[in-house]
């Protein structure tokens, strides 16, 4: 079964003020990761990072239709996804740097960001285990019948793990609210889809499920906000379970100090010079004479203000002592 694409309307689906709340929503995370590149590479940051940066426009517009009672389970390229359920910044960074008033205490760090008051089940750093957690949280979302949904992200490599595709069964044998939302930015950390992937799309395989699906182009945030509007909308619904295939690209390697061997001649060159969905934004509600440039460059400033507030917060608050290494253990009822 197939959901039908979207029509690429030139008319614009939302009003002057949401769309300025998306474009800072989406900047927001653009800073976010230029600016967590440039701190890595100086050695602030421990652990290991995995940026979002060229994937905005599948976040956001995937997760501007939800509220803090719709769940979501995130990847370890996560903070796109944090930023946009409304997890604050702040928080995000000092978790990030590993500090005292992170989102998880300091003690998760960039692939365990979590706040369940904004629906935000958490990044995960095991490949494909977001899926059958949003099983649950969808089965949940069921029966309190309140119209909720579930939404898991995961990559193309993902896709290719046992859990996604036994969630995909569980949640059609249940009738779940849940979308499957696949990121694929063409590559499973190095190795391209073309080699490991029989399928042309992965919609292809949400058939053997009975479940619907659609791919659009996940740089096109009109594109994404559409399709992940029918596809929540169903769920909520009634409707059961979908599969929202976005065809993205990142603009950094799998992970920070990725040296992308893989990569072809002029590839990163040429997809931040004609594929970055921010520019592609800009120019359809400009052109549309819906948002003025001066207002996207307010926001820039803003934002980039944003930024550094947060990191200068994160490097000037108290790493975690040793008291603190007990705590958060158990769950208290």
């Amino acid at each position: 079964m197939a959901i039908a694409h979207p029509t690429g309307s030139t008319a614009l689906p939302l009003g002057h003020d949401e769309l300025l709340h998306c474009y800072r929503k989406m900047r927001t995370i653009r800073e976010f990761e230029e600016r967590l590149h440039v701190d890595f590479a100086r050695g602030d940051i421990p652990g290991f990072v995995h940026l979002y940066a060229g994937e905005e426009a599948t976040g956001v517009g995937v997760i501007h239709h939800l509220g803090d009672g719709d769940r979501i389970a995130s990847t370890h390229r996560g903070h796109g996804h944090c930023i946009a359920k409304g997890v604050d910044v702040v928080a995000m960074m000092k978790e990030i740097y590993g500090r005292k008033g992170g989102a998880c205490n300091g003690k998760g760090g960039s692939m365990h960001i979590a706040d369940l008051s904004k629906g935000m089940l958490g990044a995960n750093g095991i490949v494909g285990a977001g899926a059958p957690l949003v099983c649950g949280a969808a089965l949940a979302a069921k029966f309190r019948g309140k119209g909720e949904v579930g939404i898991t992200f995961f990559g193309d490599g993902a896709s290719n793990q046992g859990t996604v595709l036994e969630s995909m069964n569980l949640a059609a044998a249940w009738d779940l609210p849940m979308i499957f939302v696949i990121e694929n930015n063409g590559y499973a950390e190095a190795t391209s889809r073309y080699y490991a992937t029989a399928v042309d799309s992965y919609v292809d395989r949400a058939a053997g499920f009975g479940i619907p699906g659609v791919t659009v182009d996940g740089i096109d945030f009109f594109a994404v906000h559409e399709a992940a509007g029918e596809v929540i909308r169903r769920a909520r619904e009634g409707g059961g379970p979908s599969v929202l295939e976005c065809k993205v690209v990142r603009f950094y390697g799998h992970f920070e100090g990725d040296a992308q061997t893989y990569r072809a001649p002029g590839e990163l060159e040429d997809i931040r010079l004609n594929r970055d969905c921010l520019k592609l934004f800009t120019a359809r509600v400009t052109e549309a004479g819906v948002i003025a440039q001066a207002e996207l460059d307010a926001i820039d400033r803003e934002v980039a203000a944003l930024i550094e507030d947060a990191v200068q917060q994160a490097k000037a608050a108290p790493l975690p002592t040793e008291a603190d290494l007990t705590t958060d253990v158990y769950v208290s009822y």
